[in-house]
């Protein structure tokens, strides 16, 4: 499956950063993990750090895959509102999944610094409303978070001119947001993970699942065998192959990322990430050394060959917004790129067993705009599976939600 376009800019920065073994021989592990992308390193750190034997497999060079064209906003505020999936939920789930998200950006935090080098910051989010309409439901998701005490300020139009020189209605300051290089995080984690003594390979492609009730059996292209006591599916957009059930809806979203702007020019945007109420929505954060990466113009054309074409005329449109938001702002396309992307109905992912093969076979669909803060979540909640211990969000991010609702 092609899953990108164009010139993603983490992998054009860092280039292959480290190379892995195929697998050559069968073996044996507690938990294989096939996947070796942000979710499939956040996963497997998980688990090899609490003693677990892990082998990772990926059919490309790792981290090449949709990882390397993720633009990484890491934000609590997850793509569904509050107020709606408290409707579609209740009160409760709505909660549970808000504070859960809050708490993954300090958990991928501590992550970061202890692998290093790899453009952490801690910064705020935006989230404004794109027009007049937008404004009541952007004040009632304000008044939800206000009451049950997330981190956020209510900015008037007054206010946003004032203080951030945006027009627009209405907007949600919320204190606790983060920026990270998710190529260069996940391959550092990974190398770490094998200097420490887990198995990594790459340009290995698993071929079939066998899954009985105390193991699982995965066949490689060139018939190797990997037999393990758990498997987790990481392969992210790619994992549909291996369901039945259609689970989400794939897209295509476009990004590019400009050459170093002037500090003065780039201003609050340095430490701040922009994003707005319509959907798809426009989205605007920064990098450690003051590129603007900018992102949105979502559309169905999961054809790679049609979004090839679309890259550079979505990038065009996209810097056309930037420029209607800050006409001093001169930040022009230096890589742009596209990428496969998928959402499911309600904006949360899934974790766990499907019906298709057992408890054995634990999938991990960091599906939606949150793809790593859930990804770290589900890293948690994936290992107290493994681990037959309870975990809080096991029935929220299940398969058995899409039934019920």
């Amino acid at each position: 499956m092609d899953l990108k376009s164009g010139y993603p800019f983490w992998a054009v920065k860092n280039g292959l950063m480290y190379a892995f073994p195929q697998v050559d021989a069968d073996l044996s592990c507690d938990v294989a993990v096939v996947g070796a992308g942000i979710t499939g390193a956040l996963i497997a750190d998980e688990l090899a750090g609490h003693g677990h034997d892990v082998v990772v497999l990926d059919q490309r060079d790792v981290c090449w895959g949709s990882t390397s064209a993720s633009t990484a906003l890491l934000q609590y505020e997850i793509d569904t509102h509050a107020i709606d999936l408290a409707r579609r939920f209740d009160q409760a789930s709505a909660l549970l999944a808000y504070q859960s998200s809050l708490r993954a950006i300090s958990m991928i935090e501590a992550v970061a610094h202890a692998v290093g080098d790899v453009d952490f910051a801690n910064c705020e989010s935006l989230y404004y409303a794109s027009n007049r309409a937008d404004h009541p439901r952007l004040a009632d998701e304000f008044a939800w978070r206000k009451q049950h005490g997330f981190p956020v300020r209510w900015l008037s139009r007054v206010a946003l001119k004032d203080e951030y020189e945006l027009t627009a209605p209405s907007a949600i300051l919320s204190s606790v947001a983060a920026r990270v290089d998710p190529y260069r995080l996940a391959s550092r984690l990974l190398r770490r993970m094998q200097r420490q003594g887990t198995r990594v390979f790459d340009r290995t492609q698993v071929k079939a699942i066998t899954a009985t009730t105390r193991s699982v059996q995965l066949t490689t292209a060139s018939g190797v065998s990997i037999r393990a006591k758990h498997a987790v599916i990481a392969s992210g957009y790619e994992a549909q192959c291996w369901l039945r059930q259609r689970v989400a809806t794939n897209l295509s979203s476009y990004a590019y990322i400009s050459d170093p702007v002037d500090p003065t020019e780039l201003g609050w945007l340095a430490n701040t990430m922009l994003w707005e109420s319509a959907r798809p929505y426009l989205y605007l954060r920064s990098t450690g050394d003051g590129r603007l990466l900018v992102g949105g113009e979502d559309d169905d054309r999961d054809i790679p060959a049609r979004r090839d074409r679309s890259v550079d005329r979505k990038a065009a449109t996209l810097q056309r917004k930037v420029s209607r938001l800050f006409p001093h702002l001169h930040a022009r396309p230096a890589f742009a790129w596209a990428g496969t992307f998928a959402e499911t109905s309600d904006g949360l992912p899934l974790f766990g067993g499907h019906p298709q093969y057992g408890p054995r076979v634990l999938f991990a669909l960091a599906y939606g705009g949150n793809g790593i803060t859930y990804s770290m979540l589900g890293a948690e909640l994936l290992r107290a599976q493994i681990e037959r211990r309870r975990h809080p969000l096991t029935a929220l991010f299940s398969f058995a939600r899409l039934e019920r609702h």
